[in-house]
């Protein structure tokens, strides 16, 4: 855990909150840098302090030679099953003409959470001919005992000024299971940047008799720093595929200065008694970190 704190997903124990993210050691000789998933675990009386911070090491080893999942584990989002803790995550490969690709790979604990072994060599969710690269940013839930699955597409690669960089839009998918999975093969959100916005790590609550989204959204080029970077939207639907997206009721602006002020990103949602929480991360796609938010009053999405 030398640099980056990613993609924060909480689950909420009976005593404490454990916060599963990904963070990074230092880059080898040629400034590659793989991934690796851990956790703390916040007070649950006051999440604002950490109580505890895993020592152990990595909670799921990396691929072997050729894997999905070789070179990281990243994002990453966790949801209880019966006695057990299932992690779904985006495997990282490297690649030689784009930087990398990505696979939806599944990984399940049977000590509560606080190590994970791999449901197979392989991924759960990978591309295909509709959706040829890039599957990533799993956001998992269960609605009604049916799991869905929000993830992102990619669609086309760009030339950026060092490298390319990926479109991709936010898909979902539902099983019974939450192994085998069906995709339901549509973008779900409008572009509001223009064809090249990417969309990044939905997460999904239903309250109130309808569900609401909060995800998060940027140019696809030259968004590492300044006003191009990562923000959060949010959109309402009643079926989970037709979407109304509505922005400007988002309720969490990037901050004037600080370690927020150029992205705020990769959101989760969850909730403590009748407080709403909600994790990102921030500038340099969590470079600095990530941090907490609560939900202030009703807001107006009719929570």
């Amino acid at each position: 855990m030398k640099q980056f704190g990613q993609s924060p997903s909480a689950l909420v124990l009976e005593d404490r909150i454990r916060v599963y993210f990904c963070a990074r050691p230092e880059p080898d000789a040629n400034g590659q840098y793989v991934s690796h998933a851990t956790y703390l675990e916040l007070d649950r009386d006051d999440p604002k302090t950490i109580i505890n911070i895993n020592e152990g090491g990595p909670i799921l080893e990396l691929g072997g030679y050729g894997a999905f999942d070789e070179f990281g584990t990243y994002p990453i989002s966790v949801a209880r099953h019966a006695d057990e803790v299932w992690a779904y995550y985006a495997g990282i490969t490297r690649c030689e003409s784009v930087p990398f690709n990505a696979a939806i790979g599944l990984a399940i604990s049977r000590d509560e959470g606080l190590s994970f072994t791999r449901a197979g060599a392989g991924p759960v969710l990978c591309y295909d001919p509709d959706e040829p690269f890039l599957l990533g940013s799993p956001r998992i839930r269960r609605f009604d005992g049916r799991w869905y699955l929000w993830y992102v597409a990619g669609r086309r690669w760009l030339a950026g000024d060092s490298r390319p960089e990926p479109v991709y839009k936010i898909r979902t998918a539902s099983s019974d299971d939450g192994v085998n999975w069906k995709k339901h093969g549509r973008d779900l959100l409008a572009d509001v940047l223009g064809p090249n916005e990417c969309q990044a790590c939905a997460d999904v609550t239903f309250r109130s008799g309808r569900y609401h989204m909060f995800y998060s959204y940027r140019e696809a080029l030259n968004y590492k720093s300044g006003e191009g970077g990562y923000r959060i939207g949010y959109a309402y639907s009643d079926d989970m595929l037709t979407w109304i997206r509505r922005d400007d009721l988002a309720g969490l602006q990037r901050s004037s200065e600080g370690w927020d002020s150029e992205m705020v990103n990769y959101p989760n949602l969850f909730t403590v008694g009748d407080d709403i929480y909600l994790l990102y991360q921030g500038n340099g796609m969590g470079r600095t970190g990530f941090g907490l938010a609560r939900l202030a009053g009703t807001g107006d999405w009719g929570f």
